[in-house]
């Protein structure tokens, strides 16, 4: 389906939960957030339901997220049922990485294409700084077993001025030695005015944006850089994700209403 500006909509992101194991300088707050109740978050059937009328909409990629998503039990059965859904091409999941090693088999299994992976720094004492208390190694064996069931693997770094823009040489030669994809993605802020100049290569600029974002609570989001929010009419699915589609601005603004960890990046 296109927007109201041509724009081709043909992924959608998935949060399945707003919780995480790590606490991530950018991404949360110190004191963390408010975490939904579990009532709140929509079963895997919901979810499927929803992949589906968005799949006969022109939806065929679709990239699961949270908060964490390794650490929703059982995602492996979600990954199941959107890989059943004949029109999805491309079924991807973004991770901290810290719960992989023993889920990436299950996850190939499952139907999962590719994999996300975040990692920002190689240092054990910056990566313990960045994600206040993680452990490096956790993340390092994850990739590992990536590599050993055979994932497309991106690995995401947030490149940040003053902790370890100094390491992109040396992670572009550890993402070299293991055959995986270096993503380079901004710092920004949510609450600040979107720009398309960044310089590394996410997020994407906004002539290209091809997304729409379903959150943990079935709240669609038709931009990151905004607040317009439209919850899911479970009677009329196709309505609401058109809805959201149609909403898309030309160009993203601000979002002060959610935390990153909330929406999935």
């Amino acid at each position: 389906m296109l927007d109201k500006f041509n724009r081709k909509i043909n992924y959608l992101r998935i949060s399945v939960t707003d919780r995480c194991n790590l606490r991530c300088v950018y991404c949360m707050p110190e004191e963390g957030i408010q975490l939904m109740n579990h009532n709140e978050i929509l079963r895997y059937e919901e979810i499927e339901t929803v992949v589906k009328e968005a799949a006969a909409l022109g939806i065929n990629k679709v990239r699961l997220t949270g908060g964490e998503p390794l650490t929703r039990k059982n995602i492996e059965s979600l990954i199941e049922k959107i890989s059943n859904i004949n029109e999805i091409e491309h079924l991807s999941l973004t991770t901290n990485g810290t719960l992989l090693a023993d889920k990436a088999e299950n996850l190939k299994k499952a139907g999962l294409n590719s994999i996300n992976i975040s990692l920002d720094t190689l240092d054990k004492e910056r990566y313990e700084k960045i994600t206040r208390g993680g452990n490096i190694k956790d993340v390092v064996d994850g990739i590992e077993s990536a590599i050993d069931n055979k994932f497309l693997i991106k690995l995401n770094m947030v490149v940040l001025k003053d902790l370890n823009i100094d390491e992109l040489e040396n992670m572009q030669k550890f993402c070299n030695d293991r055959n995986i994809k270096l993503q380079l993605i901004n710092h920004f802020n949510l609450n600040a005015q979107k720009q398309d100049n960044y310089k590394f290569d996410r997020p994407p600029k906004c002539s290209a944006c091809n997304r729409i974002r379903l959150l943990s609570n079935g709240v669609l989001k038709p931009c990151l850089h905004s607040d317009m929010e439209y919850k899911i009419n479970f009677e009329n699915i196709s309505d609401s994700l058109k809805q959201t589609i149609l909403a898309k601005p030309e160009k993203g603004l601000v979002c002060s209403s959610k935390q990153m960890i909330e929406i999935g990046g």
